[in-house]
């Protein structure tokens, strides 16, 4: 018996036009180019105008995802939204996104909040949705404005920070390929390593919230990073496994862009080498949920994604969350731009 299975049929991305050097930032904050680049790998980020929302970010990796595609927008019956950086509370980003794609208007859309696991997050409960029949043909975005919560006096996240949006186009695909498993998990434990406490119910906007600072983004890095690289390792293991493969079949694994060190760090418990490791981070620095979507969609507009290759995505973010999800490319025609 023929196992259904859902793939990923289009990718699209996008990344504001203004772009802040590690240069730009020693001007900023007590830093260098040299300090930042050996630390995170990071040598410049794209950051929004004040003008430019999330939505406005995340329309234009959908049109990418959808011309890549070749699918009519008619054909999109689901959007998902993946971002912690929602245009406002109400309504929905994904609603927002949708009122300006040439896509059915009385199709369900809704957000996901699941900060940097977002976009693998949003493939999963897409890909349910096929699986179960609910839903054909299921648009995923994943757009941040990280620099609207940033706290650009503080050098030890200003640095890491950015903007983006990606998209893919989820679909059911022919053959032993598309999405063969995917492992989400979250620990609420670790909600102070990583949070934004203002703007909420539990401290709601006031003057004294405003200047406490709390509704900038607040990190522990150096926990994060021993945290992220054992539980990022360990679930791409189990994802691997689940679906009978092992770390030497991996064709490029495309992790999320939080900082090299972690790259490296996940790559050698892996014992992948670095040549199948996908990093854009010198140029986006950290998008939150829109990284993995970002380096996938550059993955494949590099060509270093081919038909039949075993791709992994891995991510970790606040919650705490973190994800993966093993592909076999491939198994639809592709008729699109690319």
């Amino acid at each position: 018996m023929d196992v259904k299975r859902v793939g990923i049929v289009g990718t699209g991305s996008f990344v504001p036009e203004h772009v802040l050097t590690n240069f730009d930032l020693e001007k900023m904050v007590d830093t260098t180019d040299e300090w930042i680049r050996t630390r995170t790998g990071i040598v410049e980020r794209h950051v929004a105008s004040r003008e430019t929302s999330s939505s406005d970010l995340g329309v234009e990796a959908a049109r990418q995802a959808l011309k890549d595609s070749a699918i009519d927008p008619k054909e999109i019956d689901l959007i998902i939204t993946a971002t912690i950086t929602p245009d406002m509370f109400f309504p929905s980003t994904a609603c927002l996104i949708q009122s300006r794609l040439d896509v059915p208007h009385h199709i369900p859309s809704f957000d996901l909040s699941a900060a940097c696991s977002g976009f693998v997050y949003a493939l999963e409960v897409g890909r349910q949705f096929i699986l179960n029949g609910t839903y054909k043909t299921i648009l995923v975005v994943a757009c941040d404005t990280l620099s609207k919560i940033t706290d650009w006096k503080d050098r030890s996240t200003c640095v890491l920070l950015a903007d983006g949006a990606g998209s893919a186009i989820l679909k059911e695909v022919k053959g032993d390929f598309g999405i063969l498993s995917t492992h989400l998990a979250a620990d609420g434990r670790g909600q102070d390593l990583l949070h934004m406490p203002g703007g909420g119910s539990r401290y709601p906007a006031t003057h004294e919230t405003v200047e406490r600072g709390l509704h900038f983004l607040k990190m522990k890095g150096n926990e994060l990073f021993k945290i992220g690289v054992r539980l990022m390792a360990r679930i791409t293991r189990q994802a691997l496994s689940e679906c009978g493969l092992t770390e030497e079949d991996v064709s490029l694994l495309i992790m999320h862009q939080a900082n090299i060190r972690i790259l490296e760090a996940v790559a050698k418990r892996l014992e992948i080498p670095m040549e199948k490791v996908f990093v854009n981070i010198h140029k986006y620095g950290n998008t939150s949920a829109a990284s993995c979507a970002i380096a996938l969609d550059e993955a494949v507009r590099e060509d270093r994604i081919k038909e039949g290759d075993i791709i992994v995505l891995c991510t970790m973010g606040a919650g705490l969350t973190w994800a993966a999800m093993v592909i076999r490319w491939g198994g639809i025609q592709m008729k699109g731009s690319r």
